[in-house]
């Protein structure tokens, strides 16, 4: 659509920034918290960037009130971040740990205290370890009793104060590269019928928590975060139209249907049940996801990139694609399923140093499509560019994520005329932070840590980049001033 003048974003418009508790907090043994998943695969030798740990990450637990003097400082209206499960329940179920819980209430009054929102993620990937050691953490249906008693947990703890929620992040990341990619934990390559099962688990967990919420605090706003890369069709053929629908319906509505509908897509289940992997409900569970996509308030998305599809002839492609997580551009793998569909890169479009497409308007597109099939307000959870950023005299000049995130800004803004109800607009991220198997290298936050690979470099002093005080403006005049 276009539209000669621009309404800008709504006057309550949460302008924030995002995290989550592995990649930031460090003290990943004290206090009574326990390892997560995370704390034994980085322990596997060439599971990450360097052999990088979150052992301390950026120190967060330990600087929390800086980097939150920091967000009030700039005007931050929201703050996006994860709860560390085995923090709060060191076993994953068992004896709860007031130190852990204690530490997010000092997190959240510290927020409020600067009038920033806080938005919490109740899973963000750190897995308890000792559930992986009881019954093999996702792929046992008990995950879901005690996935659903910790967020109840958190739930009747900060409910009070806090009124945003968000259940799972990227359900579609961390069960694809840990049950098929084995880039993250538990590490299995193309263990389909565990895949999809390990889905619907986390379905169930999300679905459950979403009404145990609501019957706690009806006014709470709760969704979950969905890893959404919008598929472009490489040509008008009906065959690369055609594999641009599987694409989508396996790739990107397999997830975003449950969480708003409470079922899955129609063609996708008989495509999975003609394979054997479709995953086994027990008696109920439709009615529960649909009881609770009827309560969604919002559809988290976290946008970075989009993709081009291709028809993938029987003999084609056949690869699950492989991420570049060196920062040497073009290095990525192709990823195609023969007889469906291949993602080729798109030449129309620039890429970051790690072959991921800069496509601001991609963002737009996105919040479009959403729209039209669900319907919902949208929390843009996560945005961001990840690069290598130099220390030079002190100071960080990083015009190039300053342009990146100006551009989809821009096309958020055009979304909002659209019709889309946009309710907050989460860069990623506040700091620099442990970036998962790319150690910290990659980095994407508007305060600058200084440390590296090695645990005992650097000072984790924080300098503000100047991204940082052209966000703070970007906030004083709600987007107008980009």
């Amino acid at each position: 659509m276009y539209f000669k003048e621009s309404k800008g974003f709504p006057k309550d418009f949460l302008w924030g920034s995002a995290s989550a508790a592995y990649q930031v907090e460090g003290a990943w043994a004290e206090d009574g918290k326990k390892p997560s998943v995370w704390d034994k695969f980085v322990r596997i030798p060439g599971k990450t960037f360097k052999a990088t740990t979150g052992d301390k990450a950026v120190d967060h637990y330990h600087m929390y009130k800086e980097d939150v003097r920091l967000m009030g400082e700039m005007g931050l209206k929201t703050y996006r971040f994860s709860i560390a499960w085995s923090r709060i329940y060191p076993d994953g179920n068992g004896q709860v740990n007031e130190k852990g819980l204690q530490f997010y209430d000092d997190l959240i009054d510290e927020c409020l205290k600067y009038n920033i929102v806080p938005m919490i993620t109740v899973y963000h990937w750190d897995l308890p370890q000792a559930l992986e050691d009881q019954y093999h953490g996702w792929e046992d249906r008990r995950i879901v009793d005690d996935f659903v008693n910790y967020a109840t947990t958190l739930f009747k703890r900060y409910g009070d104060r806090v009124k945003h929620w968000i259940i799972l992040n990227e359900q579609n990341v961390f069960t694809g590269h840990g049950w098929m990619l084995a880039k993250h934990p538990p590490g299995k390559f193309k263990d389909m019928k565990t895949y999809y099962q390990v889905n619907h688990h986390a379905f169930m967990a999300h679905a459950k928590s979403v009404l145990a919420l609501k019957e706690l605090y009806p006014d709470a706003l709760v969704g979950s975060s969905f890893a959404y890369g919008p598929a472009y069709a490489v040509s008008d053929k009906p065959e690369d139209q055609m594999a641009c629908v599987d694409y989508e319906d396996l790739k990107s509505y397999y997830w975003m249907d449950v969480y708003a509908y409470g079922r899955y897509p129609r063609s996708a289940m008989k495509y999975l049940e003609s394979l054997g992997v479709a995953p086994h409900f027990e008696e109920g569970d439709l009615e529960i996801l649909k009881a609770a996509a009827a309560k969604v308030d919002f559809m988290g998305v976290n946008y970075y990139k989009t993709c081009s599809i291709e028809y993938n002839p029987l003999d084609g492609v056949d690869s699950l694609g492989g991420e570049n997580n060196t920062g040497k551009k073009g290095t990525a793998e192709m990823e195609g399923v023969p007889g469906m569909y291949k993602v080729p890169a798109n030449k129309n479009l620039p890429t970051t140093d790690w072959d991921w497409t800069i496509d601001p308007m991609g963002l737009r597109f996105a919040c479009r499509k959403i729209t039209s099939r669900y319907d919902l307000p949208i929390v843009i959870s996560e945005n961001g560019l990840g690069a290598f950023d130099k220390l030079e005299d002190g100071q960080i000049h990083d015009s190039y994520r300053i342009e990146y995130l100006r551009n989809h800004i821009e096309e958020l803004k055009k979304a909002c005329d659209d019709g889309c109800r946009i309710l907050a607009y989460c860069t990623w991220s506040y700091t620099d932070l442990l970036s998962w198997s790319n150690g910290y290298q990659k980095r994407y936050g508007f305060v600058y840590v200084d440390r590296d690979e090695d645990e005992n470099s650097g000072t984790l002093k924080r300098i503000p980049k100047d991204s940082y005080y052209w966000y703070k403006k970007v906030i004083e005049t709600n987007g107008e001033e980009l």
